[in-house]
């Protein structure tokens, strides 16, 4: 029987763990007797796994768009838990539309959470994880770094950036005790296309309506997010650096053989037959 992942980290940071996929990442780590601070921007939206784990799990107030609060919500959080051993970079959102016809500071606001206050947090974690030699940065980034989204420029980039990130951190972090880990989520059934953020309609390409209309039976039709929970589990019980990829068995094993192994036409006409961008 595998030893639980308490063994091995005591303490976690999990940002946006409210709902979807932090959620779940946040209940697998208190099953498995890992103290947790997960992070939202509002207090209430934690209060149901408050009352589900007292005692063990620790509600964090953070605006990922503010850095400054970041910086606060952080280290007033790493000082109450006596030091993180596990962070799980996980909060984020979408938007939907055409990059040129939605104002730019949409985009800049997306990319300014997703990816420079997400590296931010690494940039806090990795200090005290380096000190103690041991325990693990994640970095959930997305299959959408391999095959983009569509009309969803600035979440494509953010994922894209935090892949590159993490492989930078696996050069750097190799031989002091700290995993860092990639881990690549599919479509996961979180209602995350109903937090996606759409613009007014009204804009010009015809095919925005396919798009969404594709975009939401897949993440419909992903497995649930205690799934991806689970991945991420099997991951840390290995404790080394790497990517881990999860979702329905196309996502996560056809398409990213597909993306190594065959050309670039190719991978393009599918992702076009997949979203009805034909």
């Amino acid at each position: 029987m595998a030893e639980r992942l308490a063994t091995r980290y005591r303490t976690a940071l999990v940002t946006g763990a409210s709902t979807g996929l932090g959620r779940a990442f946040a209940t697998m780590l208190l099953s498995e007797g890992v103290a947790v601070w997960g992070t939202s921007r509002e207090a209430g939206r934690l209060g149901e796994l408050g009352r589900a784990h007292p005692g063990a799990f620790h509600p964090v107030v953070m605006e990922l768009g503010d850095a400054d609060a970041v910086g606060r919500g952080f280290r007033e959080a790493e000082q109450a838990a006596g030091g993180f051993d596990l962070v799980v970079n996980n909060a984020g959102y979408g938007v939907f539309g055409t990059f040129a016809e939605v104002d730019f500071s949409v985009w800049r606001e997306q990319m300014n959470v997703m990816l420079v206050n997400t590296a931010l947090v690494s940039h806090l974690a990795l200090p005290g994880l380096k000190t103690r030699g041991r325990g693990a940065l994640v970095n959930v980034s997305s299959l959408a770094a391999e095959f983009p989204l569509p009309f969803q420029s600035a979440y494509n980039m953010a994922k894209a950036g935090l892949t590159a990130l993490s492989e930078s951190l696996m050069i750097e972090c190799a031989g002091t005790g700290v995993a860092v880990i990639d881990l690549r989520p599919g479509d996961f059934r979180t209602d995350f296309e109903g937090a996606v953020r759409r613009p007014p309609a009204g804009q010009g390409d015809a095919r925005l309506p396919r798009v969404w209309a594709a975009f939401e039976k897949m993440m419909h039709g992903g497995p649930p997010p205690a799934a991806a929970a689970e991945a991420l589990r099997q991951a840390l019980q290995r404790g080394k650096s790497g990517t881990v990829r999860c979702g329905r068995f196309f996502q996560a094993v056809i398409a990213p053989l597909l993306a190594r192994f065959g050309s670039l036409p190719l991978k393009r006409r599918i992702q076009a037959g997949y979203f009805d961008l034909d």
